[in-house]
């Protein structure tokens, strides 16, 4: 289990409804045997961590409360949780993809909630739609950044 990934950037404020959201129901590790990221207990299951790292393998991996963040120029793009959940900076959910209701306060800010494994679509054809979620959600965060 990764430990070692940097932090997100706490004080850019496009972060901040996010990093609430995460700090709310965060919580150290309970014992040894815990799984960890940082020092909080992760709140992904270590197959997702893999799969969000592995549809955008070329965009920073960081931590939030245990919860593993794609950003730019440290900007919060998509979080991980649970064992299904990708939270996305996207204006709208993206169309013929299932998608779930994120809570109010991250929706307020742009935030969207898709499956990350779209398991009603062939494998092939549901990595190539998440991984363009991705990019939209990069090209997003890059219009914020700007």
């Amino acid at each position: 289990m990764r430990s070692d990934l940097p932090s997100i950037n706490a004080e850019h404020p496009q972060n901040t409804a996010l990093l609430d959201f995460l700090r709310a129901q965060a919580s150290p590790p309970h014992g040894p045997n815990d799984y960890a990221l940082g020092e909080w207990q992760l709140h992904t299951h270590p197959d997702l961590l893999d799969r969000l790292a592995q549809l955008a393998p070329r965009v920073p991996l960081h931590a939030a409360y245990g919860v593993p963040v794609l950003s730019y120029e440290g900007i919060a793009v998509a979080a991980a949780l649970g064992t299904s959940t990708l939270l996305v900076r996207l204006p709208t959910a993206p169309p013929k993809l299932k998608v779930g209701r994120p809570d109010s306060s991250l929706a307020d800010h742009g935030w969207q909630e898709i499956d990350a494994w779209q398991g009603e679509l062939p494998s092939a054809e549901g990595d190539r739609r998440l991984s363009g979620v991705i990019r939209g959600a990069l090209a997003n965060t890059r219009d914020l950044a700007s």
